[in-house]
């Protein structure tokens, strides 16, 4: 059952209830009420709480978008176990090859195309009045702002910003879309893994990273020196400067910050540098490449993960970053603020758990080969990676001799290397492993072709666009000379690498949304730890382990002590479930590396 949650006038809000499988025709009559904004946690949290006694069937939260409602229900100390974001499954819709005869993908763009994902936020400064817990509700717009109805960051002008998105209609052709998709079961995971995945991305946001600021003071002042005055280097920085004038005999104005002049200077005492590039500095014997590489280095932690990043991003001993959920064209996420998914390993160490509480790291080994054998079916390649590391059971398997060139050579089949070892030992993989290989290059000549590959369970890759498109045409032009067919050829296989590995990643994306979702659904179902030190973490998950970053392959988990070992091994049976979900009984193993510990940075 579909709860649909959408924005009326005069600060209420309509709950429209949709049946799983409804039609364009729409919701029963009666299904509907109307709720002032303010009494929208209670009754989510009652309906909740009917779906667990086994009074009603579970819902499915249903919203514009997840950041919009979901984050006040948590302030509010309200958890959902399911949502469905329109806006995130609109753009994977309209771009699926499985729906793209349907009406929602061939409709012109409308006020969904132009909505961008609500902002999470950031922790409220010392002094600054926390969000009130309904704060998301509220229906008028912020200065400079359209109303969030109208969809954030929507152009002011056009078709699509003068149409109102209705909450209703689009739920109504998503469902009829999936239903006319050749596979709509996969659809359905994938919509509801990636709607998933904005539920765990607000949950992160609102119970942030464990971080201690007096930890992260120290590495800074340890390596670094003391937090200097506003506007001024920090003395280990200005040291290096000094010696950096001094080895190119450059006056005391010269400020290694700027590029060009740093390039004029270098050139002028003829160090012979074209750019500041490290791999070529290192190849360049002269007293400047020391210290510059080394303020570069120093330089890098100060501007993006210094006092005044410390200052901005963590506040009440958490981290907290906004995470864009499939904001990566594969589906991979990024995040917008806080480079959380850039973490340094110098600044790790001030990720520490509460006290009494820990850390519970896990990361998938070998994941996009072991998602290429799930995809490919390749019963021999899934064999090489039973007993752990694939790339040694690769080895094993005779397709090549080290480890080394097991790796590189995987590592080129799925990103395109062409030259050196990676081409060298790429047919010998194709003998050994024929469809796995075969399906990365059959998705490398479709891209090259100007065509559209499809991840395991539906995100199709965009198609190349103009520059490809003139590229081409301009190859085959009557006055086209060497440079036309050159520059052709080059965009060929620029987007032919492009998505030969999108279905690899795109599906590891989707593997990886699956894991965060199990993640989710079996950490809560733990309960509070009996005995816990209540720790920092708010409601409603005070007591409670939980999720607290995800990178990619990776995930931490904030648990009490005494849950470790039980939340080890859930986050084990996860994976194995994911791996599930996406390719069935096929014997392809997702094993992972899982750690407590009460420090980050001892994880690795």
């Amino acid at each position: 059952m579909h709860l649909l949650l959408t924005r009326e006038p005069a600060g209420t809000v309509r709950v429209l209830e949709v049946p799983d499988g409804a039609t364009p025709a729409g919701a029963p009559a009666g299904g509907t009420r109307t709720l002032a904004a303010e009494d929208v946690p209670a009754v989510v949290a009652a309906r909740e709480e009917a779906a667990r006694a086994g009074a009603e069937g579970p819902p499915r939260w249903t919203w514009d978008d997840t950041n919009r409602w979901y984050l006040a229900l948590l302030r509010a100390g309200v958890r959902i176990d399911r949502g469905h974001d329109l806006r995130l499954a609109h753009r994977i819709l309209r771009g699926s090859a499985f729906t793209a005869a349907t009406d929602l993908a061939t409709a012109p763009p409308g006020p969904w195309d132009a909505m961008e994902p609500a902002p999470a936020g950031t922790a409220p400064e010392p002094g600054r009045r926390a969000p009130q817990p309904d704060a998301l509700f509220d229906l008028e717009a912020s200065p400079g702002r359209p109303a969030r109805g109208a969809g954030l960051g929507a152009s002011s002008s056009g078709p699509a910003a003068q149409e109102a998105p209705d909450p209703a209609a689009e739920l109504a052709a998503q469902l009829a879309a999936v239903a006319a998709a050749p596979d709509p079961g996969r659809l359905r995971l994938l919509l509801a893994a990636e709607s998933a995945g904005a539920l765990v991305a607000a949950e992160m946001h609102h119970a942030g990273l464990p971080w201690r600021a007096d930890v992260h003071d120290a590495i800074l002042t340890e390596t670094l020196g003391p937090r200097p005055p506003e506007g001024r280097r920090p003395e280990r920085l200005e040291a290096l400067a000094d010696r950096i004038r001094a080895a190119l005999d450059a006056p005391p104005t010269l400020n290694p910050d700027s590029h060009p002049d740093l390039l004029k200077a270098m050139q002028y005492a003829g160090v012979g540098a074209r750019s500041l590039r490290k791999w070529e500095l290192e190849k360049i014997d002269h007293p400047v490449v020391e210290p510059l590489l080394e303020y570069k280095n120093l330089y890098r932690l100060l501007t993006a993960n210094g006092w005044h990043w410390l200052d901005q991003w963590v506040h009440g001993g958490r981290f907290r970053t906004e995470y864009v959920v499939g904001g990566v064209v594969t589906g991979r996420w990024a995040s917008s603020g806080g480079g959380a998914l850039q973490l340094p390993r110098s600044v790790r160490r001030a990720v520490q758990a509460d006290p009494g509480w820990v850390l519970v790291v896990a990361d998938a080994a070998q994941l996009e080969p072991r998602v290429l054998a799930g995809m490919a079916a390749d019963e021999a390649m899934a064999a090489a990676g039973q007993a752990g590391d694939m790339y040694a059971g690769i080895v094993a398997s005779g397709a090549v001799e080290t480890r080394e060139l097991a790796k590189v050579g995987m590592l080129g089949a799925m990103y395109g290397g062409t030259t050196g070892a990676s081409a060298a030992v790429l047919p010998r993989l194709a003998a050994t492993f024929p469809r796995a290989i075969a399906l990365v290059e059959d998705a490398a000549r479709t891209g090259e072709k100007g065509g559209v590959v499809t991840t395991r369970l539906g995100r199709s890759s965009p198609r190349p666009g103009a520059a490809w498109d003139e590229a081409q045409a301009g190859a085959f032009a009557d006055a086209a000379g060497d440079d036309d067919a050159a520059r052709a050829r080059s965009y060929t296989r620029s987007w032919g690498r492009f998505t030969r590995n999108f279905v690899v990643q795109g599906t590891a994306a989707e593997w990886a949304l699956c894991w965060l979702a199990s993640i989710r659904r079996r950490l809560w179902a733990l309960g509070p730890a009996p005995d816990a030190e209540p720790g920092l973490a708010p409601e409603p998950f005070t007591g409670r382990p939980h999720l607290a970053f995800f990178l990619h392959d990776e995930v931490v988990v904030h648990a009490p002590a005494g849950l470790a070992d039980v939340v080890a091994h859930e986050v084990r049976e996860a994976a194995a479930e994911a791996g599930r979900l996406l390719f069935g009984d096929f014997p392809v193993a997702f094993p992972l590396t899982v750690a407590v510990v009460e420090s980050y940075a001892d994880a690795k």
